[in-house]
């Protein structure tokens, strides 16, 4: 079983068992959670094909199946699946556990740091697509949820990042080297900023929060649409 496999399961087993847990409940929240992961996981394959085929990352063969889709390791195409299950899982862990809105009041605060952080160090970078396109993508997604649509699950959003950055870390950090001989995902350094947590580009944590928040984004409308049609 290839290395990238095995952490797919690994990520994905621990919440799908406890999707069970009679007080969380989550696959009654299927319904809403597949097709926000489908429609999320077409737009970020077809990234991830373009930028494969770019040469701005590619994949160790020797931590892969050699089972490929659209270019891509088809464990690729389930990071797109696991990930997402895992962290919109715990988003709705926090929500039932956690009743107060602790962020709430400082949420458009956050949305405005991130949107100008990433808007000017992707203007500087410009050249870097890795960092340019995923900073200006998730720029603009933060400020449509928060200052157009006004969405207040942002700040329980932001919450939920904050505790899945632990598990990020670790997952992230294997597929980038961090307990491994070698990566499994090898990033070009002429179209990242350089800089690393760990082993990590910095550009992944940003990649993560449009990822995750695509995902929650559609979760949640899936399910207020719901709401409204009954």
């Amino acid at each position: 079983m290839s290395t990238y496999l095995v952490i797919n399961i690994l990520t994905i087993g621990f919440p799908l068992i406890l999707s069970f847990d009679k007080k969380v409940a989550f696959y009654k929240l299927w319904r809403y959670l597949f097709p926000a992961i489908f429609i999320t996981a077409t737009t970020f394959i077809v990234w991830d094909v373009v930028f494969t085929n770019r040469g701005i990352w590619y994949f160790n063969k020797s931590h892969l199946s050699g089972l490929y889709i659209f270019n891509l390791p088809v464990e690729e195409i389930l990071f797109f699946i696991t990930i997402p299950y895992a962290s919109v899982f715990t988003y709705e862990v926090l929500n039932i556990y956690i009743k107060r809105d602790i962020l709430q009041k400082y949420q458009s605060i956050i949305s405005l740091i991130i949107i100008l952080l990433l808007s000017i160090i992707g203007i500087i970078n410009l050249e870097k697509l890795y960092t340019s396109i995923t900073f200006f993508a998730t720029a603009i997604f933060l400020f449509i949820a928060d200052f157009i649509l006004h969405k207040k699950f942002l700040s329980r959003f932001y919450l939920a990042y904050v505790i899945i950055l632990f598990p990020f870390l670790l997952v992230n950090g294997i597929l980038t080297g961090s307990f491994l001989n070698e990566p499994v995902v090898i990033y070009n350094n002429a179209e990242i900023l350089g800089l690393r947590l760990f082993t990590i580009p910095v550009e992944d944590a940003f990649y993560g929060i449009l990822l995750f928040l695509c995902n929650v984004f559609l979760f949640e409308e899936f399910r207020k649409n719901r709401k409204l049609s009954k």
